[in-house]
């Protein structure tokens, strides 16, 4: 497991996947798997050889109206509900309260007091 308070992942939210693809398959080499996702579409999994280095996730619907696209990082954290709470009190806004991912961990969006978005996630054991 990423040591809690590393960088994770990277994820790369556009309203146009294929594009996405075509560009970073061109310019760095990546290959994507996809893996559907349940009432979001697909998931591109970006690949550089063997290594998984990030994803793609087409936004769509009102809750990305006026959202630019962006690459979003998610942080590695060792108790992200507790984490939370924490960044709360510390004066951070809570974008997305905690959610579970099956297979990928607990997720929450969190919108530090400067403004900046960072996903925290505690991951879910890997087999």
């Amino acid at each position: 497991m990423t040591a809690h308070g590393h960088f994770y992942w990277n994820e790369l939210m556009t309203r146009d996947a294929e594009k996405a693809k075509a560009f970073y398959g061109q310019t760095l080499g990546w290959t994507f798997e996809g893996m559907e996702m349940p009432d979001a579409g697909t998931y591109w999994l970006c690949t550089e050889g063997e290594d998984r280095v990030g994803g793609i996730f087409t936004m769509s619907g009102p809750a990305f109206d006026g959202a630019p696209e962006m690459w979003m990082s998610y942080l590695a954290v060792d108790d992200v509900d507790a984490r939370v709470a924490k960044a709360r009190d510390a004066g951070a806004t809570i974008a997305k309260e905690p959610w579970d991912v099956p297979g990928v961990g607990r997720i929450a969006t969190v919108q530090d007091p400067g403004g900046a978005m960072l996903g925290w996630m505690t991951p879910a054991p890997q087999k």
